[in-house]
This record gives structure tokens, C-alpha cells and sequence, in this order.
């Protein structure tokens, strides 16, 4: 009953708020319906030009009686045309490791793409088709999207070119682990169906503005999808339109969440009750250079506490390549800072 209202409110058609209790009427619903639908259409003929289908040959290595042998395996996916000269944006998982690329236009044109850059770490990527004139889309603002508002995803799922799909906006701030291991941040979480192939597509407002880029699903769930944030893509696309790549600094570290004594917490002035177990230490990496030895646990870096591996990560993509932080580590007892200089993650 308060959604029924609540539609009326915004149609304007008027309630009794001392009883709440007026009855929608058929051609109030039909109404509330058509605007919906005029929404959902407006924003399909906006934004479908600029969608495009993504084929991608990749070369796949399979054993025969013969022997080793390669073959061409097809793959496919979704774009959003970034600007109209050709640069197109997708996800990463969908480019990787391509050996030939496609690009099928809302026209039924078909032409040849280049990568411009890959980010498995975030799953975005930018192709370029040599083309001019494109129908580009608008970009949004994902920092001002709500809980319950309405997005649509358009895509190319299984093939079907073109295909729209509506819901809301069920959860901001959710994170996604990357094929690579990092986790993705801020993730929007939408109930408006993807299938495979919907990957890369965008998910836009009412207005027809792209506040998200299709990424995952959740496989035997349903209605549980996520997009990458406009935001992040944004940046991403930038960088990878002006140097083919991220640059991302790293420690050089493996490890797992370890739990601390709490008197040891107390005597050495640590406020958190576990920090990272490290294992493994990257031979000539930052934190071996700087003295991280396996068996050290860390608990801060540059003051930030760390408490699991995915901490690091997370100021690793905030920390310029180059910069020096301070790795606090207890060992034996005792804790000591060391000072690493980070450089590039390595490929």
C-alpha cells in the first residue's frame, strides 16, 4: 500500500495522508505503467546506438592424438562507445588475451578493433574501431546513485543484439574480486538481467546517462548483478586511452590474516587484533628490499592498519609508483618500521 501511494504522489493524482487508504484506480496504474514504459523506451532509442557487440578470437591450446595443437576459440561481449572517433569502452575479461577483434555497430556495420589498453584489475578496457561520426554515449555521475533507483542495462546477451533489460539499483559499495585477485570497489549491485555477452555493456539512468559498466553475474542466483561504477571507469579509460595501461605500485608480499595477542596489541600500542601473516616475500620486491622477511606480520602501513591482504591492495591503488611508506611489522616480539620504495606491479 505505501508503494501504491507513493506512485500516486509522484503522478500527482492525490491521497487522503489521514488515512492513506484511497484506492488506486485502474487508469491511475495504466497511467503510473505508461510513464514508466515512455522511460524505459526514451532511454533504449538514446543509448542503443552507442552499444555495440564485441567478437574476440582467442587462440587456445588443445591436446589431440596427434598432438599439441592450436585452435581459434570465438568468444563475445558488449561496448559503449566512448567517443566518436572510435574508442569504445568494455570489460577486460571480455578483450584479454584476444588474438583477433570485431566490433558489430548498432547499424550492422562490422569492422576491425585494436586494443588500446587492458586493466585486468579493475575488468575495464578500451578498444578502438577505425571510425569516425559515432553515436557516443553521456556519461553520469555513479557517486549520486540511490538505492531503489531505477537503471537499465543494454547489451548483447547470447547474441541478441541490443537487448534491454530494466531494474533498480539494489546496493552501492559492494566489492568484486578481479580475475587477477584484487578486489573491484564500490561495485553497483542491480537486479536488471544480464546474461553472458551482456558483459561490457552499460547500465544508465533514467536520463539516458551511463552510470555503470556490466561486468558479472552470479552464477544459479537470480536477479544478483554488478556493474563497474562510471566513476572508476572514467579514470580508467583515461589512463589507458593516454599510456595503454594503470600503473599500480605493489609491496611484493603473500600472506593471510593472523590474529594477535591481545597483550601484545597492548604493550606495543597496536589498535587492531590481527594484521597479515606474511608467507612469501617477492624476491628483489619493494618489501625485500626494505627488509619484510616471511613470518613478519604486518600491521600498518604508512599508519593505516592492515588486516588483510586486500588492505595492501587497496592503498597499493592509491600510492604513486615511486613513493616511499612505512611497513610496520612485528617480529619477535618486537615492532619495527621499515621503509619500502614502491615500484610498479609487475605485468
Amino acid at each position: 500500500m505505501a508503494f501504491d501511494i507513493a506512485l500516486m504522489r509522484v503522478a500527482g493524482l492525490g491521497v487522503d495522508d489521514t488515512t492513506g487508504t484511497t484506492p488506486m484506480t485502474e487508469d491511475a496504474a495504466e497511467e503510473i505503467l505508461d510513464a514508466y514504459s515512455q522511460a524505459v523506451i526514451t532511454v533504449a532509442e538514446r543509448v542503443s546506438p552507442a552499444v555495440v557487440n564485441i567478437s574476440v578470437m582467442r587462440t587456445a591450446q588443445v591436446r589431440t592424438p596427434q598432438g599439441p595443437r592450436s585452435l581459434e576459440a570465438p568468444a563475445a561481449g558488449s561496448g559503449v562507445i566512448l567517443a566518436p572517433d572510435g574508442y569504445i569502452l568494455t570489460n577486460s575479461h571480455v578483450v584479454h588475451e584476444g588474438t583477433r577483434l570485431e566490433v558489430t555497430f548498432a547499424d550492422g556495420r562490422v569492422v576491425p578493433a585494436t586494443l588500446v589498453g587492458d586493466d585486468p584489475a579493475s575488468d575495464l578496457a578500451v578498444v578502438r574501431a577505425q571510425v569516425s561520426g559515432l553515436p557516443s554515449a553521456e556519461f553520469g555521475d555513479s557517486a549520486r546513485l540511490r538505492v531503489g533507483q531505477m537503471v537499465i542495462a543494454i547489451g548483447n546477451p547470447l547474441g541478441y543484439q541490443a537487448t534491454v533489460t530494466a531494474g533498480v539499483v539494489s546496493a552501492l559499495g559492494r566489492s568484486l574480486r578481479s580475475q587477477g585477485g584484487r578486489l573491484i570497489e564500490n561495485v553497483i549491485q542491480t537486479d536488471a538481467a544480464l546474461n553472458p555477452g551482456s558483459s561490457g555493456g552499460p547500465l544508465v539512468d533514467s536520463r539516458g546517462r551511463v552510470v555503470g559498466i556490466n561486468t558479472a553475474i552470479i552464477q544459479g542466483a537470480q536477479g544478483i548483478c554488478f556493474a563497474v561504477p562510471v566513476n572508476t571507469a572514467r579514470w580508467v579509460a583515461g589512463l589507458l586511452i593516454k599510456d595503454g595501461r594503470i600503473q599500480r605500485a605493489y609491496l611484493g608480499i603473500t600472506g593471510e590474516a593472523r590474529p594477535i595477542h591481545a597483550r601484545v596489541a597492548r604493550e606495543l600500542g597496536i589498535a587492531v587484533r590481527s594484521g597479515i601473516g606474511v608467507q612469501q616475500v617477492t624476491p628483489g620486491s619493494p618489501a625485500e628490499v626494505a627488509g619484510v622477511r616471511a613470518g613478519d606480520t604486518i600491521v600498518a602501513v604508512d599508519g593505516l592498519p592492515t588486516t588483510t591482504v586486500d588492505d595492501v591492495h587497496r592503498l597499493m591503488t592509491r600510492a604513486p609508483v615511486g613513493t616511499t611508506v612505512v611497513v610496520s611489522v612485528l617480529r619477535y616480539g618486537e615492532r619495527l618500521e621499515l621503509r619500502a620504495t614502491l615500484t610498479e606491479a609487475p605485468a
